[in-house]
């Protein structure tokens, strides 16, 4: 061979070479992150996360079975205080890991997949990472989104994990029947909201409370609640709830603990029933409020019980579809505060626990 054509044949093989470069080059792409920095003991600063940065290639390997997601909308939920701490705390959801990406309900669109049952374009929510691009190594975790007519950011609130615990802890755990009273704590949150409103659908007198006058406004002008209050306002909680429930409460919606738990079981009514989702003014406290007044549950024959999302998971399809048709209808409505952007996600998350939220907490990333 001549020397031009071996030059040539070298040519060749090194722009060759130089397009696969260029190729990888346009698969790989800057992925923003938000990890966890270390356990959290007392109130959660946005120092406890910290925005970095890596590279993540688009395009899975051959035989991989990871689905490969970009992140259009993060939930930030209650729940993920508890996962701050260390693990020796009692939850029931495992602590997070320092140094790793965050993880929680998301909303995403499938970029690649090596698993049969998810395709590129697809859109899923379930749990993904605080990051803009995620690989998801467990696609078990992930559903597919079916009902597109309403907003994707409701599959992190109402369609999704804080909508069927309001769904099942009311419905199943609550057993309403109609003319029945019912007090919902944190009632403007995004379980809260959602309890209220499906007690006013099952014909039951409904008070909630909140901690400012506009979230005051929002359950009475908005949700419908026939009645509501500021609890920082109450000198006395347990007075509080006499006033508005002067027969007693026959259903308590428990989002809150400590002292408001300790004032409702004064006020409850015989054979009342207590559903328990959460306890958020206990998070942040190295040694939980104590609870006196528990002998009502035996004076009293109240059945109270607690629950998580997972055990209800069975129930997604029916509830769905029920949901859905209350949205179409009108018949319920639904609040979020969103922040926009992955570098607002940490402050986002800090302000659930002092109530500046109001509705379900978002975060947008992208637009699909």
């Amino acid at each position: 061979m001549c020397g031009c054509a071996r030059s040539s044949a070298r040519e060749e093989r090194e722009r060759e070479r130089e397009r696969e470069r260029a190729t990888m080059a346009e698969e790989k792409v800057i992925n923003k992150q938000v990890l966890f920095k270390d356990y959290v003991t007392g109130f959660p600063k946005e120092e406890d996360m910290v925005l970095t940065s890596s590279t993540i290639d688009l395009k899975l390997p051959h035989g991989s079975t990871a689905v490969l997601v970009k992140n259009l909308y993060l939930s930030c939920d209650p729940y993920m205080r508890p996962r701050m701490s260390r693990p020796l705390t009692q939850s029931y959801t495992d602590a997070l890991v320092p140094g790793k990406v965050l993880v929680g309900y998301g909303v995403s669109k499938v970029v690649d997949s090596g698993h049969p049952d998810f395709k590129a374009g697809e859109l899923v929510w379930g749990i993904t990472g605080w990051e803009e691009y995620s690989l998801i190594t467990m696609p078990q975790q992930l559903n597919k989104i079916k009902y597109t007519d309403v907003p994707l950011s409701y599959y992190t609130g109402i369609l999704g994990m804080p909508g069927l615990t309001a769904y099942a802890g009311f419905y199943d755990i609550c057993s309403p029947k109609k003319g029945e009273t019912v007090y919902v704590s944190a009632a403007s949150g995004a379980v809260g909201q959602l309890v209220g409103q499906f007690a006013k659908l099952a014909g039951c007198y409904v008070v909630g409370s909140a901690g400012s006058q506009e979230k005051i406004d929002l359950l009475k002008n908005k949700f419908g609640f026939d009645d509501a209050f500021n609890y920082k306002e109450e000198q006395d909680l347990t007075a509080a709830l006499k006033r508005c429930f002067p027969t007693g409460i026959d259903i308590y919606f428990e989002n809150v603990g400590g002292a408001m738990l300790d004032a409702v079981l004064l006020n409850m009514r015989e054979h009342g029933r207590i559903a328990v989702c959460g306890m958020i003014s206990q998070y942040n406290k190295t040694q939980s409020d104590p609870v006196h007044n528990l002998f009502c549950l035996i004076s009293k024959r109240i059945l109270m019980q607690g629950f998580i999302e997972p055990d209800h998971r069975h129930k997604y399809p029916q509830f769905h579809e029920q949901v859905i048709q209350y949205i179409r209808e009108g018949k319920v409505t639904y609040v979020e505060d969103v922040a926009e952007g992955l570098e607002n996600a940490p402050s986002a998350l800090i302000g659930l626990f002092s109530g500046k939220n109001i509705g379900k907490q978002v975060v947008l990333l992208a637009h699909e």
